[in-house]
């Protein structure tokens, strides 16, 4: 069953008189609010269309093809939601040549919309801050190799960082509405790869996990799972009063819309000072909140210690629900993390891998002891591009192993790729057509 009430323009995005209208946050766009019935559609249904501008920083236009699309998708409780994702072709593309698709889900790490790809992404977007604006331009470069890409805004409509499973559903109904829409001519057939960092490492774990049970019609090769938290409650306690302090607050705050056990808990034991400040995060993009929430000590504003606040029943139980790793993807996984990781324990992440392991997934896990949590992911590009890369062309993996480096950037093939990608971003950056590249990587 299909819904799909397109709202297209006849011209293609790249087209000099192709107008849209003004750029106002998920919000106050019309866009985003369900159509009538949509609850009747299945999960990854098509409900609306639209093509958009894309700007780096929301300034410099991509010459690119891009859409957003509208479909229905599912919360934690299964409860009907809508979902919107950005898609991708390099300018020129045909959409009746066959290539594969990559879902890349960005670090969004906040609850406010200005934060979610579909905003932060389109030109004349005003989301300074926001991690997708950075993270975009390495992604472009998938799009040169001649791959079809889907952004999700995977933590919903409402913004439900932190929340298990959940950003799992919203990530495979993007890639079930972008294989049905016409523009991409993809099908159920196209190989499909996930991809994503830190908060977006972690949304690809849930997508991961749910594909056997939520989406098994769906054709995906391979996972690569950057820096993927592995145990948010541990996170929580070993950032709390840090210089990064925001993240396990903004997490607090996506979960308290989660879980409404959680919201009880801290209205109980968190003062009206302390719940202001969370409740603050709410109009920030991610950057903004790790610099206003820099040091914040949840424990100062809570009326028993945080630590036994955290104890209670309810949390310890959601603290466990938010742990990935427990069920085995049938497709292998890659997992990147730096051992000197500023926000990420690679104890954590080591433990996220020892589950996947024990529940009988093929992971090959790269430890890198010269990164950090900052620069991993702009060094692992080449190496994960090429992994995704022989994932689609139905290459041997393999064996699984744990391998620690001194840095994923010492190669050859790396450095290559590390030219081909600052050539993406160069063209990004001064508005040349992002194409596909005649040559390989």
């Amino acid at each position: 069953m299909s819904i799909e009430q397109h709202q297209r323009d006849v011209d293609p995005p790249e087209t000099e008189h192709w107008s849209e209208g003004p750029v106002t946050t998920p919000e106050r766009d019309p866009f985003y609010l369900p159509p009538e019935g949509f609850e009747n559609a299945a999960c990854g249904d098509l409900l609306r269309s639209r093509p958009v501008r894309i700007g780096v920083f929301g300034r410099v236009r991509q010459r690119l093809q891009a859409w957003q699309l509208l479909y229905r998708t599912q919360d934690l409780e299964r409860h009907p939601r809508v979902g919107v994702t950005t898609v991708l072709l390099p300018a020129g593309a045909r959409p009746d040549a066959r290539r594969p698709l990559l879902s890349y889900q960005c670090a969004i790490d906040a609850v406010s919309g200005r934060s979610f790809p579909s905003y932060a992404l389109r030109l004349g977007s005003h989301a300074r801050g926001s991690v997708p604006q950075y993270e975009f331009l390495l992604v472009l470069h998938a799009l040169r190799l001649g791959w079809a890409v889907s952004i999700p805004d995977h933590e919903g409509a409402e913004g439900h960082w932190g929340a298990p499973l959940e950003p799992g559903y919203c990530t495979l109904d993007a890639v079930r509405a972008a294989v049905s829409f016409d523009e991409l001519g993809l099908d159920t057939s196209t190989p499909v790869g996930l991809w994503g960092y830190s908060g977006g490492g972690l949304a690809s774990s849930w997508a991961a996990e749910a594909v056997d049970e939520h989406a098994p019609e769906l054709d995906v090769v391979g996972a690569v799972l950057g820096s993927p938290v592995g145990d948010p409650a541990s996170a929580f306690f070993r950032l709390n009063a840090t210089r990064y302090a925001a993240l396990p607050a903004l997490v607090i705050e996506g979960l308290r819309l989660t879980y409404p056990d959680l919201d009880a808990v801290m209205q109980e034991f968190v003062n009206d000072e302390g719940l202001e400040l969370l409740a603050s995060t709410n109009k920030m993009t991610t950057m903004q909140a790790i610099i206003a929430l820099r040091g914040f000590d949840l424990d100062r504003y809570a009326t028993i210690p945080i630590a036994d606040v955290m104890a209670k029943p309810e949390m310890v139980t959601i603290f466990e629900e938010i742990q990935p790793g427990r069920s085995a993807p049938g497709f292998p996984l890659l997992v990147l993390q730096a051992t000197h990781d500023q926000i990420i324990a690679v104890d954590d992440v080591d433990g996220q891998v020892t589950r996947y392991r024990d529940a009988g997934a093929s992971v090959q896990y790269i430890r890198d002891r010269t990164s950090e949590h900052i620069t991993l992911l702009p060094l692992s590009v080449p190496l994960t591009l090429r992994w995704l890369d022989d994932r689609f062309a139905g290459r041997p993996t393999g064996e699984q192993s744990t391998t620690t480096v001194w840095s994923v950037a010492w190669s050859l093939r790396s450095a290559a790729g590390y030219l081909a990608l600052a050539g993406s971003a160069a063209r990004a950056l001064v508005g040349l057509p992002i194409s596909t590249r005649r040559s390989r990587r």
